[in-house]
């Protein structure tokens, strides 16, 4: 390494090789030229032997599930219900680290020593810790701890529901008050204004004298498998804390993970979350927020759950329109088909109808919208409202808010039968108190 590195310096720069590679006890050095600019990274590997230093027992956490938060058919999920960060020059935040010898030319833009630190630090201000009294016939009996993110100026803040409302006690009230405790330490009186049970969304509102932070909404549709993100909250009750790992699957689905009712998709990451984070966001590598966080796998390590912030948003709509979250409902139980699943349902039974793409029908609810509509069970949905689909998630899309509407459904049924239905879905909230 001495011998390689004194016969570099004379080396001019136009002569060292597009890339070099030296590789020393475990650690490896990569040079490269690229145009005026000489940038390197280091990567250094432990040897095995320091695993001897660690501890050989951790804590384990066990028994936090909240028992107000009712999951049917499931074993060991359970929601995870202010962040304090050094300051940094303004300046610094736009800046990458990554090594470049720095001759005022633009950054290149890679991840680097400060890439996380510098998306923590532009959330950081706008993340919040919720405090909820619980209450049992008038007397406090403890608080809930949770964290939020403020997402307007005015002081809107987006959290976790069952942080903020007990949706089966006797205090299920959304218009409830909370405690919330900002970054610098100013403290407010907070009203749930909102609170969608399904989804596990609530807003809070503060009013403040002074400017609020707020932070910025990115897009989860962007995520992919493999993309760096950090979860910000206060787990366990400290405050101000920071985690950061992997998306391990952006479109997660309920149904995966035992639950009944509904389909919905989460965002899966390998973040240390832990009771006390729900409703804290989840954070991309430019400091946008693309998800909530709700969940975790009790009796595994590396297995959080987050709420899209695209459904978010859509969710904040319904908010900001009708005060509450409609859904339509038609009743109909629907899989979306593939290539693989076509060709078992043909082996089975020669009369299934040949298509290539659609959503399969295999249950209709007796009475429901689709029942009446003329559904039957076994029949392929081609197109829905005049387009062509392929999966339940572009049905939902087409539906939106559409209740008491009339829906054009074609459908194709054994030995290729093509018959239009036409279904008015309901407001699937109504059917709550039928």
């Amino acid at each position: 390494m001495t011998h390689f590195m004194r016969n570099f310096r004379h080396f001019n720069r136009s002569s060292i090789v597009r890339s070099v590679v030296i590789a020393v006890a475990g650690s490896t050095l990569l040079c490269c030229n690229n145009n005026s600019n000489i940038r390197a990274s280091v990567a250094a590997r432990f040897p095995l032997s320091l695993q001897d230093y660690l501890p050989s027992t951790w804590p384990v956490q066990s028994d936090l599930f909240p028992q107000h938060l009712h999951f049917p058919s499931i074993s060991g999920l359970f929601p995870v219900n202010s962040y304090r960060v050094s300051p940094v020059p303004s300046s610094d935040i736009t800046k990458e680290y990554s090594g470049a010898v720095h001759d005022g030319s633009k950054p290149c833009g890679c991840f680097g020593r400060d890439s996380i630190a510098n998306a923590a630090a532009k959330v950081g201000p706008a993340v919040v810790n919720i405090v909820v009294p619980q209450e049992f016939h008038g007397i406090t009996a403890g608080k809930g701890i949770g964290s939020g993110t403020i997402i307007n100026k005015d002081g809107t803040i987006l959290t976790c529901a069952h942080v903020v409302v007990d949706f089966q006690g006797p205090r299920s009230s959304s218009r409830r008050k909370v405690e919330v405790t900002l970054q610098d330490g100013r403290t407010f009186v907070g009203k749930v204004v909102h609170a969608d049970q399904h989804s596990d969304i609530a807003i809070v509102k503060i009013n403040s004298e002074t400017p609020l932070p707020e932070a910025k909404l990115g897009s989860s549709s962007r995520l992919r498998p493999g993309d760096w993100v950090i979860a910000m909250g206060c787990p366990l009750s400290l405050q101000n804390t920071v985690t950061a790992g992997i998306v391990s699957c952006v479109d997660r689905k309920s149904s995966d993970l035992g639950f009944t009712g509904m389909q919905r998709e989460y965002l899966q990451t390998d973040c240390a979350i832990n009771l006390g984070n729900s409703g804290g966001p989840l954070v991309n590598i430019d400091g946008e927020v693309v998800g909530v966080n709700i969940m975790k796998v009790l009796a595994a390590d590396g297995l959080g759950f987050s709420v899209p912030i695209d459904s978010v948003c859509k969710i904040i709509e319904h908010f900001n329109k009708s005060g509450r979250v409609i859904r339509p409902w038609l009743g109909l139980k629907m899989l979306d088909l593939n290539e693989m699943i076509i060709a078992q349902l043909k082996k089975r039974d020669a009369s299934f109808p040949n298509v290539n793409k659609g959503i399969l029908v295999p249950m209709v609810t007796p009475r429901s919208p689709g029942d009446r509509a003329g559904f039957h069970p076994g029949d392929v949905v081609v197109e829905f409202d005049g387009k062509p689909v392929e999966s339940m998630k572009e049905v939902i899309e087409i539906m939106g808010d559409k209740v008491g509407v009339p829906i054009k459904v074609l459908v194709k049924r054994a030995n290729d039968k093509l018959v239009t239905l036409t279904v008015i879905p309901e407001d699937s909230f109504q059917l709550q108190y039928l």
